[in-house]
This record gives C-alpha cells, structure tokens and sequence, in this order.
C-alpha cells in the first residue's frame, strides 16, 4: 500500500541554505516556496538545535522529505534512487548533522554575548611562553649543524615510517595496539590509513619535544617552560581530538546515525553554559553527588567553628583507642573529603577503625572578607587554634598531626615555629605528598615567574582579592592535559558520551578560592625563592629552621605524582635534619597514590629505613611491598599514639557539637 505523503520539516527547510547551481539533486521538480520571515528562521533555529537528535531508520519517508534532505546536502545522487533504508540512514545522519552544527554555532554565539561585557584577556601570553621560545629558537639558529642534524633525524623517521608503510600494505601484519590511551582504539593499528596517520603524529610531535629538550646554552627554567608547552601545544594536535581523524569517533557517528555528534554537541553547549560563556568541560557527572549525603559520609560532629576553619570531631569505631588524637590538616587548595569520599576508601573511616581519635581540620572556602589572610593567619588562627581545641577536647596533652600536600607545608613551618618557641603539644607528624624543599617542586614551577605572578595578582584584584577556584584547576589541568582535558573533550564531545559518576572527578571539580595575601606569599617565597627550605621564611615574627624539629616524622611521596614530585618529597624529607624521618614511597600519583585502601590490593609501596643524599640511592635500597602503605603507617603511628584508653564519648567532652559533619564550611561553592 503507498504511504500518505507528508511535509517536509519545517525546521530542516528553514536550515536549507540556498541552493547551488547545476544538476538538481532531486529527480522530481521543485515548488517554489515562499521565504520564510526572519523570526520564522530563528524559530525554526532554534527548533533543531533544542531537539533531540532524530533516531536511526524507521519507515519510510515521503519523497518530498527526502528531496528536501538531498537538496540541503548536496548529494550527488537522487535519494529516491536509493534502497528505503539507505535513504532513511542517510537523511538522518544529514538532519542530525545539520543539528549538531546548528547546536555549536548556538552555543559559541551565546558564549560570545556572554563574554562581551567582560575585559578583554589580561595579557595574549599570560605564561609567558613567547620569550622561552624564543630563546630556543634562538640557540637553534646559532647551531645551523645541530638544526641540520635534527632535520636529517626527522627525514630519516619518516623514511622508516614510509618504508613501515609499504611492507603493511604488502601484508605484512600489523604492529602491536598502542600502549598511548589516546589510541587505544583497535582501528587505530587495524586501519592503514588511521596507522599512518597515528605514527605520522607520533613522530611529529617525538621529534619537536625532543628538539626543544635539546637545545643547550638556556636557561633551565626557560627551556623547562618552552618544552611544557611545546609539549601541550603537540598533545592538543593529536589525530584523536578532530572528529576526521578520530576512528571510533566515526564509528560512533555511523553507527548512531549522526546522534552521537548531536549529543556531543549539546554536552559542549551544556559546558559553554555552566562556564557562563567560558568552556568548562565536565569531567564527571556532578548531580550524582550530594556533599553529606554520599560523599563525606563518615559519622561525627562539629565541636569547634570560627571564621577559618571547622573542627571535626568523627565517632569512634573501636571499644578502645589510641591515648593521643590524631588532628588532620588537609590543603586549602582542595576540600577535605577527598579523605572521606565513599565507606570503602575512606582514609577517615579507616583510621577510626584502627582504633584513633581522629579530628579535621575543615577550612573556610575564603571570600573577599579573607583577602588579607596570610600565613601568620593560617598558623595562629589555624594550626594553633586547631591543636589547642582538639587538646581540650580530649584532655591529652599531646597531639598528632597529619598534614596533607599544601596544608602539609604549613604544618612543616609551624613545626619549625614550635621548635623556636618550646611549644612540645605535637608529638609526631605525617605528611601526605607535601613539600618543604621545592628546588625540584615540578611543573608548577614554570608558573611562578614575576610575568605569571603579576598576572595572577591582576586576577585577584578583579576577584576581589580571591583567586577563584577554577582559575587553580585550569593549572592542575594543565599538568595532565591528555587524562584532564583531552579525554574528557573526545568523549564527551566527539563521541557523545555523558560523564561518569565519578566521585574523585566531583571532588576534583569541587574547587575552593584562595585569599590573595597567603597564595601570592606561597608562590613567591615557596616556589620562587625556595625560603622554607633555606631557613630565611619568616612565621609569626620568627625565621623558622626547619633543622630546629626534633620529633618523629613519616613522610609519604609518590611515584607519579605530578604535583608534589617524589623528588621534591624526598629533598623534603631531608630537609629536617635533625628529626627522626620514616619515608615511604607509594605507587601511583598525588591522589591515587594517597587515598589507596589496603581493601582495594592497588599499587605498591616501597620502603627503606635509611635516608641516603639522593632518592635514586634510597630507590636502590629499598623494599617493594604489594599494595597499599597505610598498614606500615598505622603501625609506626601506634607506636606513638601512647596507651589504649577507653574509647571518646564526642557528647562527653568540654566543647558542645555544632552539627553533623562534613559541617557547613566544606558544602560552600566557588
């Protein structure tokens, strides 16, 4: 039976572009359609790019739809002609096509509306980069034999490459998948043409990376900084990030009918609209995550709260615990629930069951009110304040303390500072990733030059005296640019994925603000001028020495931390001379390497009693453990946590729970 013929869209006539001359690409003549007003076009616009993307082949359609899809392609061929399926597929993959392009154009013209009433960038090289190249280019040049030579190199790689080329199209077999995530891709070894294309980039961009680590008679600094970014300049290039070149992107795109792309593109639109104009790409899905009710979890009160920081008290998990509370410091820089994410590897919940009092330190996510707050602040006001409301609490006279990656070198400072005045109330002290020493503090270095600094300082100053949160993440992005940006830009945009629910990932995006006296102050004498270290920082009137600490120390550094270098641990570490430091060594990066359950049987760990002049003769000597370190830990903390006592009753003691925690400082967003 024929089928009632029906109306061609309206949005996709309203889409139609004017019609190019030459063969019509319909067999049937054309009506002539009266032009649509304007607001019938934004109408029609605005249709197709909030639709959702059309489904793959159903019945068939009219004819006079699918002239209508072949006149708005362009095809060179009449659909009518066509099988009714193949007809169907191709004028859904141009409708949905049409949409996703449509989507982006919407987007990218609102997000250019939304900017337009914002200043223009503060600087077009806000890193600085343009004096570092040129310096390379300029030793370049002056050794044309070394410039030569790495030509030669380059021609003489892709003289292999070609060579490689022509036995695989003689049939011999190909090589084995890449270990690159970015090419994970089985297409990328099985197709020819995308093998080409992945080893032709992989060359590329090998030779210039090496190129610029060459060059001699630079600044270490500069070349340091021109090979950083070089190095996300070839990352942004790859062949995995455009739709073209990117196999199973196109395959998703063929197989989906073109949904894919559409759903892609309304993720990108989505971003561009939570950035308020600016694009700030999802890594997670945040709405699976409630602060309190399945992330922070962990059961106890807020006994303490002032103007910086919540004191929390958790319940104990024992009949009996350890003599002396243990007080946790985590970064301002980040919340502190990344120790207490989900029951399974929550570092909180763990201790707890280890039978230790544990209180945290929860900080304020600082606003204009706290632009002048510095590191004086943060000791008397934080850690002072801190371990005296925690003593008073517990009755002990003692305390231990952990401090986590930046809270950890603050905690360093004002061991240092207790050193110099007698102050004896901490017993030990752990560290989780943090830094004392940063003559090897990594690629955040490259961000602390008097340039980079001036331009943070004008951000804050247009904050009103905060560095806003996301301005800290973009940077810690930045170091891990293929995991942290690019992954998440061909998943969710190319292949039209929606973000996982990812708890790390929602803690990651969970960014705090930073007051302007105490980050300006940390850039400039930690990572510029490497103070601490060098017993010329000043703290509460007094320079601290960090050899003046006497206590028992554990310091914990990670293989692959990108952050706080196990190098720059290790340097660290010996920097207190004179205290009795354990370090171990765990596998993994600045996160993982940490929040690593021994339920989980993750990683390794590596540890050495001894503490040699460099890290690769304590690497030498030391012993390879499978799985995670905190049993070594809890063992060295038991022994200097003093006697079991009848465990804490939080009801009990001096000061009156405020409320549940995670407490109110840690649900505050940027």
């Amino acid at each position: 039976m024929a089928r009632t013929p029906t109306p061609p869209p309206p949005t996709l006539a309203a889409a139609k572009g004017p019609r190019k001359s030459g063969r019509p690409s319909s067999a049937k003549p054309r009506v002539p359609k009266p032009k649509a007003a304007p607001t019938q076009i934004a109408e029609s616009t605005a249709a197709l790019t909030e639709s959702e993307p059309v489904a793959g082949p159903g019945p068939d359609p009219a004819e006079p739809a699918a002239a209508a899809a072949a006149a708005h392609t362009g095809f060179p061929f009449s659909l009518p002609d066509l099988a009714p399926d193949q007809r169907q597929m191709i004028e859904t993959l141009s409708l949905n096509l049409a949409r996703a392009a449509m989507t982006a154009q919407s987007a990218i013209a609102e997000a250019a509306l939304a900017q337009a009433d914002r200043p223009a960038a503060l600087s077009p090289d806000p890193f600085n980069v343009g004096p570092a190249m040129n310096s390379v280019i300029t030793s370049l040049a002056s050794r044309p034999d070394k410039l030569f030579a790495a030509q030669a190199d380059l021609f003489n790689r892709y003289m292999d490459l070609w060579a490689a080329t022509a036995r695989r199209a003689a049939g011999e077999a190909p090589q084995e998948p890449s270990r690159d995530k970015r090419f994970k891709d089985p297409a990328w070894s099985d197709n020819p043409m995308f093998d080409m294309m992945r080893q032709s980039y992989l060359v590329t961009s090998d030779w210039m990376n090496g190129l610029v680590a060459s060059v001699e008679d630079v600044d270490p600094l500069v070349k340091r900084r021109a090979a950083f970014f070089t190095k996300l300049l070839t990352d942004a290039f790859s062949p995995s990030n455009f739709l073209a070149s990117n196999p199973a992107a196109l395959k998703a795109m063929a197989e989906t009918n073109g949904e894919s792309l559409v759903k892609g593109m309304q993720n990108f639109a989505a971003d561009l609209e939570r950035g308020l104009g600016k694009l700030k790409i999802s890594q997670a899905d945040y709405a699976q995550f409630v602060v309190g009710e399945n992330v922070a979890t962990a059961p106890g009160q807020v006994v303490w709260r002032d103007e910086l920081f919540e004191l929390i008290q958790y319940d104990a998990a024992t009949d009996r615990q350890r003599a002396m509370p243990l007080l946790i410091f985590p970064p301002w820089i980040n919340k502190f629930y990344i120790m207490d994410l989900q029951p399974e590897n929550s570092l909180i919940r763990w201790l707890s069951s280890q039978g230790f009092t544990v209180f945290v330190c929860s900080w304020v996510n600082p606003d204009k009110d706290k632009a002048d707050f510095g590191f004086d602040d943060y000791l008397e006001k934080g850690i002072y304040r801190a371990v005296e409301k925690t003593l008073e609490q517990t009755g002990s006279k003692t305390v231990n303390t952990v401090g986590y990656c930046i809270g950890g070198t603050l905690m360093g400072a004002a061991l240092a500072h207790m050193a110099a005045r007698g102050d004896t109330r901490v017993a030990a002290t752990t560290f989780f990733a943090a830094q004392h020493d940063f003559a090897e503090a990594g690629d955040l270095l490259l961000f602390t030059d008097s340039h980079w600094l001036k331009q943070v300082e004008e951000q804050m100053d247009a904050a009103g005296g905060v560095l806003p949160g996301a301005a800290m993440a973009e940077t810690f992005n930045a170091l891990r640019a293929n995991d942290l940006i690019w992954s998440f830009f061909v998943s969710n945009y190319l292949m039209g994925k929606s973000p996982a629910a990812f708890d790390l990932l929602f803690w990651n995006a969970d960014q705090t603000r930073m007051p302007k006296r105490l980050h300006l102050d940390y850039l400039r004498s930690m990572y510029g001028q490497n103070l601490l270290s060098q017993g010329e920082f000043t703290l509460g009137g007094i320079k601290v020495d960090l050899s003046k600490v006497t206590i028992p120390l554990y310091f914990q550094a990670s293989r692959e931390d990108h952050i706080a270098p196990m190098s720059s641990v290790y340097r660290s570490a010996r920097a207190f001379t004179q205290a009795d430091v354990t370090l171990t060594l765990a596998g993994s990066g600045h996160i993982a390497g940490v929040i690593n359950p021994p339920s989980a049987n993750k990683y390794q760990h590596w540890t050495n009693a001894a503490l040699p002049p460099s890290l690769s003769d304590w690497q030498a000597g030391a012993v390879e453990h499978p799985g995670s370190w905190w049993g070594h830990w809890a063992a060295w903390l038991h022994d200097r946590s003093g006697d079991w006592v009848e465990a804490r009753d939080r009801k009990k003691g001096p000061l009156a729970p405020l409320e549940p925690a995670p407490g109110r400082y840690v649900k505050v967003k940027s």
